[in-house]
Order: structure tokens, then C-alpha cells, then sequence
């Protein structure tokens, strides 16, 4: 098996002197002509007015043209494009007489076949031992790979700047879309709720709602009506879940309960008709459920009679004008339309000058607080309501409404409530009824 032994090198792999100084002996055999003509560059000399005194063989090849029809006829700027020519009068030009010497200007000259091709351009003013210009050297490098180059980072550029628009379009058509969307939920969220609670003589009312998030229904619900002379119906509640199949069974929920009180308004026989609805509506393949509290106002003369179910719902509670609070329970309520047949336990309050019942839903008690998230709680809510004065559901409503504000994102589901009252008497001032 023969092996072939690289000429430049050694058997034992050492460099091969006698090679390396042929090499280098060719090179220097090189003349300063050919060096010039055969350049990887393009070199040309003109006089201080542009005319070509000297082109080498490779410019001349880029260009297409012959020796004889170039020196003494044509001016560097001959060799360019119409855009090539502006920008050498109003700035290469210019700067050159300025400073001597500019390097590396972005040009297109005139190649062969009628082609731009792309240039850069380096020129230097030769002067005389006075200081007195006599040429111009100019060095011409190909720069077509680079300005290829520069086009495919501009055309990736571009690419991407439309991905941006495209994408930032999109955004605002998401944001847009949102806006619509929210806009469209809070007006059904609106349907679902009275538009203002009515006026009823000798008692007061107020309410509240709080959505925690515009982009879903939620199921809380509550109302005030009347049934007949002297007599008025209350709710609040809380259907499982949220989105529009929430808002169908807060629809539903809201009309039976005020069908059935027209129809029979003892509390307790309304929560059962509710869950009659539910269960019998979606008792197959999709239960749902709610929470509630039903309730009937009695207004007598000096003080409001309060009769009230609750199916699986929070306690009322309620304000007394002598500064106390407490709950009005009423244990063994179930959950409305999971079982066919549940029981309510009624409950029995009365409410005099000054007193205020508060209806509320759990997204108050369950709000998350402190460093360690713990749960508001119904004794932090009572202690609240103990230490607010007893001035009516509207003051009540207005603390509670900044209590939840202070929760931030620890309240992170919705919150209804439903205040009622019975007014305190004005007290007259003393310099009033000495006059």
C-alpha cells in the first residue's frame, strides 16, 4: 500500500523548507503591474477634475469596457448611476476636497450587461511636497454580497416590523373585542339585577354590587317588590358557577321566586317551590343549584315585621339602633335544587327605629386578607357592623362598599348586598324647641 507524502512537509512530518522558500520565491517574482491589474479590487487615478488617468484591469472588467475608451475620455462619475452621480457632487465630492481622504462610501457604478452593481468606495488625494493636489487614488471593493446581505437583513427587518404591526393590530382587535364583550355582560349582568329598589313608606333600602371580574356573569341576584298593601318581598342569593349558564339559572331563579310569592308568600313555601323548579329543570346530566334568602316586610306603625327563609345561605345580619350586632340564624337550611325534597327552617325578627337588616352573599365572608390569606369571616364581619353607627342601610352599604374595596384582589368572587331598615326618628336640636 503506497502512501502519498505531502510535498510541503517531511517524512517525519516537519516542515519542508526547500518548498516553503519556492513559494515564497514566486510570489516575489509578482510584478507591481500585475499586482495592480489583477487585483481582488477595483484601483483607478484621476486628475483633480474627475478624469481617468489610470484604471486597472479588474475595474475594467466590472465595467465591460476597454482600456482605450475609458482613460483620458471618461470622469469617475462617468462610471456611476444617476444616483451614484448625486450623491458624489453633494457629498462625496464635497468632503473629499475637505478632508483629503474618504473611506468606504456605498456607490453603484455602471457594470457590464446595464447591471447597478454595488460598490464601496475609498478615495485619497495625492499631493504635491507643497501641499498642492495633483490626483485622486481611488480603491473600488465589490460589494454585492454584502449588499445582498444587507437587503435580506432589511427584508427580515421589514418582516418583522409587519409581524409586530400585525400582532400590536391584533391586540387592540383582542382589547377592542374585550370591551365589546364586557360591555355586553354588564348590561346583562344590569337585566339580572332591579334597576333601583323601590320606595317604601316608613322603611329604607339599600344595595350594592360588586363584580369581580368584567369578563364573567356571576350568579349573585337579590330584589325588592311588593306583594299587596303593606306587605313587601325581599331575596338575595348565589347560584353555583358563573358565565351565561349562571346567568340562565339567576334568570330563572329570580322569576320563580317572584311568581311563587305572588302566588303563596310564606318564605318557606317559596324556597320549596324554588327547588322544585331547579331540581325538576336540572336534575339530569347537569345539576345546579343556588343559595337564597326569602323574605316577607310586614310595616306596622312603630316598627317592621321581618318572617324570612334561607336555603343553605349565610345568617342575616342584623344592626340594632343600640350600637349591637348579631346574626339571625336559621340552621338547618339546604341547598335549593339538589334534592327533590328538602326542608327550611323559618326565622322571626322584628325591626324598630334604627334597626337594619344586612343581606349578603358569601363572596364578603370568604374574601382572603393579611399575609397569610385567611378568611374575612363572619366575626370579623359582625365586629365590623358593631363598630359602624347605627345611621340606616345606606350608611351601612356605604361602609361595606369600602371594606370591600380594601380587600384588593383578596376579593376574588362576586358580592351582593341587600340592606333594610327602618329609619330613626329625627331628633329635634335643643335651641329648636326652645324657639
Amino acid at each position: 500500500m503506497m502512501c502519498r507524502v505531502d510535498e510541503d512537509r517531511e517524512p517525519d512530518g516537519e516542515p519542508n523548507v526547500a518548498a516553503t522558500d519556492a513559494v515564497f520565491t514566486s510570489l516575489l517574482e509578482d510584478s507591481a503591474e500585475e499586482l495592480y491589474e489583477q487585483a481582488p479590487c477595483g484601483y483607478l487615478s484621476t486628475l483633480m477634475d474627475g478624469t481617468i488617468a489610470k484604471i486597472n484591469a479588474t475595474l475594467l472588467g466590472w465595467l465591460g469596457l476597454e482600456r482605450s475608451a475609458v482613460v483620458g475620455r471618461m470622469r469617475f462619475t462617468d462610471l456611476l448611476t444617476v444616483g451614484g452621480k448625486l450623491y458624489h457632487e453633494t457629498h462625496f465630492a464635497p468632503m473629499l476636497r475637505m478632508k483629503g481622504e474618504i473611506n468606504g462610501i456605498a456607490l453603484d457604478i455602471k457594470a457590464a450587461g446595464k447591471q447597478r452593481m454595488p460598490v464601496l468606495v475609498t478615495s485619497k488625494v495625492k499631493t504635491s511636497t507643497g501641499g498642492e493636489p495633483l490626483l485622486i487614488r481611488t480603491t473600488v471593493f465589490d460589494a454585492r454580497d454584502r449588499r445582498a446581505y444587507e437587503v435580506e437583513l432589511l427584508r427580515g427587518r421589514q418582516a418583522a416590523e409587519e409581524a409586530r404591526r400585525e400582532a400590536e393590530e391584533a391586540r387592540r382587535q383582542a382589547e377592542a373585542d374585550r370591551e365589546r364583550l364586557q360591555e355586553a355582560l354588564a348590561v346583562l349582568q344590569q337585566n339580572l339585577l332591579p334597576t333601583a329598589l323601590p320606595t317604601i313608606p316608613g322603611l329604607e333600602a339599600a344595595s350594592y354590587y360588586h363584580t369581580a371580574s368584567p369578563d364573567l356573569l356571576g350568579g349573585d341576584f337579590y330584589d325588592l317588590f311588593p306583594i299587596d298593601a303593606g306587605r313587601w318581598a325581599f331575596f338575595l342569593g348565589d347560584v353555583c358557577g358563573k358565565g351565561p349558564q349562571a346567568a340562565a339559572v339567576t334568570s330563572l331563579t329570580r322569576y320563580t321566586l317572584r311568581a311563587a310569592a305572588m302566588h303563596d308568600p310564606e318564605p318557606v313555601n317559596v324556597l320549596t317551590t324554588l327547588n322544585t323548579v331547579l331540581h325538576e329543570r336540572y336534575s339530569n346530566g347537569d345539576p345546579r343549584y343556588c343559595t337564597a334568602i326569602f323574605g316577607i316586610l310586614h310595616a306596622g306603625r312603630d316598627r317592621v315585621d321581618v318572617r324570612l327563609a334561607s336555603g343553605g345561605h349565610p345568617s342575616a345580619l342584623i344592626q340594632r339602633a343600640d350600637g349591637t350586632a348579631d346574626y339571625l340564624h336559621t340552621p338547618g337550611g339546604m341547598l335549593i335544587g339538589v334534592l327533590p325534597r328538602v326542608r327550611f327552617t323559618p326565622a322571626h325578627t322584628e325591626l324598630r327605629p334604627g334597626d337594619t337588616l344586612l343581606l349578603y352573599t358569601d363572596g364578603l365572608t370568604e374574601a382572603r386578607i393579611g399575609p397569610d390569606r385567611a378568611l374575612y369571616g363572619e366575626d370579623a364581619l359582625r365586629a365590623f357592623t358593631t363598630a359602624q353607627p347605627a345611621a340606616g342601610p345606606q350608611a351601612l352599604i356605604t361602609a361595606l362598599t369600602g371594606l370591600l374595596a380594601g380587600f384588593g384582589d383578596g376579593l376574588d368572587d362576586d358580592t351582593a348586598l341587600l340592606a333594610l331598615g327602618v329609619p330613626a326618628p329625627l331628633t329635634t336640636p335643643l335651641r329648636a324647641r326652645a324657639t
